[in-house]
């Protein structure tokens, strides 16, 4: 390809994932609205709402160029990674389950962008770049894309008291929230100082890189790579806030595996079974240390593994937060810190202590009915189960189970 004016540097090639399904904007979502009515089966599923959005042009591999007189052509160019973006919603510092996945199509619906909703990365090895050059010149070859950052809440169904004092069910914004990071297509191409390009574009961005008002940009050099030291730096830069980027989410994805101090519980004084509504299986802790929390039937032989209390009790916006102590073996529900980035990990008891993924939210049905919807505090992961049947495990859901099998009783003994 030519760049031998304006109009043309601006007609860069796409490049990379511009085929990708995964890209594509998605279609047009039903998802509920604040505000909305809903019903007791949507007590266990959450959808995402997007709070804030950033857009930023950003290079990812940068090379400075000279092109002399006889050094016109074709030429192929081995570029320099300058920053390397992965998709990530919460966390987990990926993409897992369709919670993350609706969020990512939210933003780019909203934005008008085609961003990638699924985990992916840029590339983080050197690049090259084939360019047809019909000028002498001084040129800036890049790849480069716009990056899209932003926070992200919950909706989650709850109990909500109208102006009348009466009670509804109502999709409010939950306790929950967390960061998100995508990207467009990416785009390959090359600018010279001289070359006229909007503001806000990815050209304009590596057009920066060029350093075009230093002597290295006015001055005559042979044909080959540009000693630019603002190149060097940016491209220094962008590796550092990488690392640290990486440092800050691997010290997230381990908050909850570490060891904390036990805490001394304070328990409500009421027992509960957490039983499927109108079914006569209910969650049942484990007898072995490895196992997880499953449906089994309450009978004289339960030896209280299917009661429990509800510790450390807070309450924010209609919202309970507790920790759900086990009377038959002592332990607190959790998730556990290894697969706690998974979807559909399964929950089990550990050891109580101060650790947000042994806590959870309860949202719950109108005065008068004892049907909830629980949410992992960490995780942000609703929670339900496969299917029912005896001896199935409780395990988490990112939207958390659309066909009700999220929504549970909890019953007084």
């Amino acid at each position: 390809m030519a760049v031998t004016a304006a109009a043309a540097a601006w007609a860069v090639a796409a490049a990379g994932f511009a085929a990708s399904p995964a890209a594509a904007a998605p279609a047009a979502t039903t998802a509920p609205r604040l505000g909305d009515t809903c019903t007791a089966a949507d007590l266990g599923t959450r959808h995402p709402i997007i709070k804030t959005t950033e857009v930023t042009p950003t290079i990812t591999h940068f090379k400075g160029w000279y092109v002399t007189q006889g050094s016109t052509g074709t030429q192929t160019i081995s570029t320099n990674v300058q920053e390397t973006i992965s998709v990530s919603v919460g966390v987990n510092g990926s993409v897992q389950g369709s919670f993350a996945v609706e969020a990512l199509g939210t933003v780019g619906a909203s934005l008008g962008l085609n961003v990638q909703v699924n985990y992916t990365t840029t590339s983080s090895t050197n690049k090259s770049i084939t360019w047809d050059f019909y000028q002498p010149g001084y040129y800036g070859l890049y790849e480069g894309t716009k990056k899209v950052t932003g926070t992200y809440g919950s909706l989650n169904c709850n109990r909500a008291q109208q102006g009348d004092g009466s009670w509804a069910l109502k999709w409010t914004e939950g306790p929950d929230s967390g960061s998100y990071t995508t990207f467009t297509t990416l785009e390959e191409g090359a600018v010279r100082c001289e070359d006229k390009v909007p503001a806000s574009s990815i050209m304009r961005k590596a057009q920066g890189l060029l350093d075009c008002g230093s002597p290295a940009a006015t001055t005559k050099h042979p044909a080959g790579p540009v000693p630019s030291a603002k190149a060097d730096q940016a491209k220094y830069d962008a590796s550092n806030a990488a690392a640290v980027a990486e440092a800050d989410r691997s010290v997230k994805a381990t908050q909850g595996a570490l060891p904390g101090a036990l805490a001394a519980l304070n328990c409500e004084p009421g027992v509960y079974r957490i039983d499927v509504p109108g079914k006569v299986l209910n969650w049942s802790a484990p007898l072995l240390a490895n196992d997880g929390i499953r449906l089994r039937e309450s009978t004289f032989f339960s030896a209280h593994l299917d009661n429990w209390r509800l510790c450390n009790v807070t309450e924010r916006n209609g919202v309970i937060e507790a920790s759900l102590w086990n009377w038959g073996n002592g332990g607190c529900a959790t998730i556990p810190a290894n697969i706690a980035n998974q979807e559909q990990a399964y929950l089990t008891t550990a050891t109580c202590g101060e650790d947000d993924l042994q806590r959870f939210y309860i949202y719950r049905d109108v005065p008068g009915s004892s049907k909830i919807g629980l949410q992992n505090k960490y995780t942000g992961s609703m929670i339900g189960y496969d299917r029912y049947a005896d001896g199935e495990l409780i395990r988490q859901y990112s939207s958390g189970r659309q066909d009700g099998t999220g929504t549970f009783t909890m019953t007084g003994v």
